[in-house]
């Protein structure tokens, strides 16, 4: 299954209890206009995503899978 960051936070946002895009770009620290505008653009940087995965009280975990075998390679 292949979904990108904008759908993946946007799963987790209803996951976490309906959060809106206001609510996480407050929680963020960003204008909700700007939160929007990287859903738009699908612009994430990895430090914006470690702040959104603070916000859901999570952590931000990223791996590189094989594409053959489909397991983490590290």
């Amino acid at each position: 299954m292949h979904t990108d960051v904008r759908e993946y936070i946007s799963l987790c946002r209803v996951k976490k209890g309906n959060i809106t895009e206001a609510e996480l770009a407050r929680r963020t620290g960003q204008t909700p206009q700007n939160m929007n505008n990287k859903y738009k653009r699908n612009t994430f940087k990895i430090s914006e995503l470690e702040k959104v995965a603070d916000a859901f009280g999570a952590d931000l975990k990223i791996s590189f899978i094989d594409r053959e075998t489909g397991e983490p390679i590290i």
